[in-house]
């Protein structure tokens, strides 16, 4: 994913000349862009092309000695060193700004072993530079596999625990309480190794790479298992009515909601260790593929005749296709919709398969997304918060016109220990609390630069929606890997408020003050939303 997420990479300095300015390990070498004739460029873009930055240098260690020479160089000369993972959050977390005083990368894409594997103990023990699915590979030999997983797998592990990943299922909490210990690199503090009950480990959890340079995790694993999958597409006032039973009577459940269509596609997984289908619940869509795409194509073809490879296409393609006609135009996206919705309704049914694949799912094309985090009760007694939010969100992109495209994703977990967890509390939480998120959306379908501003302006307002006339009311704060550096003062002080009444941010201003002392971890966003003074 790296390699997609570098558009360019090519070192302005030979690795040798970096490697004796900083004193680090010849071994830790730059990223290069091999063949690129384009010399002295260097960026690093996200997943969604909507985030970039042009470091001195982006480095690739081969080995923690690497990571802590690295890391003491850069602290001694007071130079600023940003962890980058896969490129993969939204908000290109790592690159809200172009770090042009000499400030430079570390990704740790080559230091991604799999140290052990202790099945009795059902625990695995991993560099911070493995992936999700290297992870999940090295398991199933084991019988185990990781309790939960977010949308996809390709994150590396320090940024699956770093930015609060969390996967879905009310009595499961986000990943960052998977982890039993955590080995991280910092400027200040040198190398620490922190385990629960240290009283430090949930402050670095969900760090966000402020912190330090975490290079290796252990995490709590559960046995592998296949999950009977059930889709259903219900009205809004049937998941109003039947919410808090699907929460209580699902291991994992998510709801898509389908603005401007009276549907709500829900997805329910739940263990099955003989395969069964499930009592009651039904076979297999009676549909083909192609019949569940039938709508879709259909609408494609009166709109747009002759699509080269439109019979080709699978699902999140023809939507990509469908919105790139018109993708602001709140009619077309109102029929997008509708075909989504039809597509629902023929993919309704049972089917069992792997835990990893069934937790993974098609996110679509490149995109904008917000995703914000909110308390809704417990599980004995909900708050019914988590309906209600989305009634309202519905009741404004449809009173709004918002061409907002579906599915306008929830999904939850229990609460998190960790200090800066969307799903912590400041105060006491019961053993059964629940967090809903919602992810709202704006696909990038096309690579024309001037339709890309204009869905990124409309996104901008979309999300401003939401921030004003829903977050303040449902406690809302956003998802680390979402949250966008503030366009100015004003909206950085209604920022800093905000998590500063969920999150204990004098703490961690207090231990960035001791691990990282000059600042050299941060980027303009952290600086912007968690200043150094609290």
């Amino acid at each position: 994913m790296l390699a997609r997420a570098a558009r360019r990479l090519k070192a302005r300095v030979p690795w040798a000349s970096a490697a004796a300015a900083l004193g680090a390990s010849a071994s830790c070498a730059l990223a290069d862009g091999g063949d690129d004739d384009d010399d002295d460029v260097l960026e690093v873009v996200n997943w969604s092309a909507t985030h970039s930055a042009r470091p001195t240098a982006v480095y690739t260690p081969e080995s923690v000695a690497d990571v802590e020479a690295l890391v003491a160089a850069h602290a001694a000369r007071k130079a600023r060193l940003r962890p980058c993972g896969s490129a993969l959050s939204p908000n290109g977390l790592a690159l809200s700004a172009v770090l042009s005083d000499g400030g430079a990368m570390v990704n740790l894409g080559l230091l991604d072993d799999v140290v052990a594997v202790d099945a009795e103990a059902r625990t695995v023990t991993v560099r911070c530079g493995a992936k999700v699915d290297q992870v999940l590979d090295a398991l199933a030999p084991h019988g185990l596999t990781l309790e939960n997983l977010a949308s996809i797998a390709s994150q590396q592990i320090g940024g699956f625990v770093g930015v609060g990943a969390h996967g879905t299922g009310a009595s499961l909490p986000p990943v960052d309480e998977h982890v039993l210990e955590l080995t991280v690199v910092t400027p200040g503090g040198g190398t620490v190794t922190l385990a629960r009950g240290d009283g430090l480990l949930e402050s670095f959890l969900v760090g966000l790479g402020a912190l330090g340079v975490a290079v290796e995790a252990k995490l709590r694993c559960v046995p592998k298992h296949l999950l009977r999958e059930r889709v259903q597409v219900m009205t809004r006032n049937e998941v109003a009515a039947k919410h808090a039973d699907l929460l209580r009577d699902n291991r994992h459940v998510r709801f898509m909601w389908i603005p401007f269509e009276d549907a709500v596609v829900v997805v329910s997984n739940n263990p099955t260790f003989d395969g069964v289908l499930g009592e009651g619940q039904g076979g297999p869509s009676p549909y083909t593929d192609d019949q569940k795409l039938a709508p879709l194509r259909a609408l494609l073809e009166a709109t747009r005749p002759g699509v080269p490879g439109a019979a080709s296409m699978h699902f999140a393609e023809l939507r990509d296709a469908l919105l790139a006609i018109a993708p602001l135009d709140v009619g077309h996206v109102r029929a997008v919709n509708k075909a989504e919705a039809e597509f629902w309704r023929r993919s309704q049914g049972t089917d069992v398969a792997d835990s990893s694949r069934k937790l993974n799912f098609e996110c679509g094309g490149q995109q904008w997304v917000n995703e914000c985090c909110f308390p809704a009760g417990s599980l004995s007694q909900p708050s019914g918060a988590d309906v209600r939010y989305m009634l309202d969100l519905l009741d404004l992109i449809e009173r709004e016109e918002i061409p907002a495209p579906a599915p306008i994703e929830q999904r939850w977990t229990s609460g998190s220990r960790s200090l800066l967890s969307p799903a912590s509390s400041k105060a006491p939480l019961p053993d059964d609390a629940i967090f809903s998120w919602v992810g709202v959306i704006m696909y990038l379908p096309t690579d024309e630069p001037t339709q890309r501003a204009a869905i990124t302006a409309a996104f901008d307002g979309y999300k401003k929606h939401c921030e004003r006339s829903l977050w303040p009311a449902y406690g809302a704060v956003e998802h680390w890997a979402k949250i966008e550096e503030p366009a100015d003062a004003d909206a950085a002080a209604t920022a800093v408020a905000r998590l500063a009444a969920k999150f204990d941010t004098a703490k961690f201003a207090a231990l960035r003050d001791v691990y990282d002392p000059d600042n050299i971890l941060s980027t303009p966003l952290l600086d912007a939303v968690l200043p150094r003074g609290g």
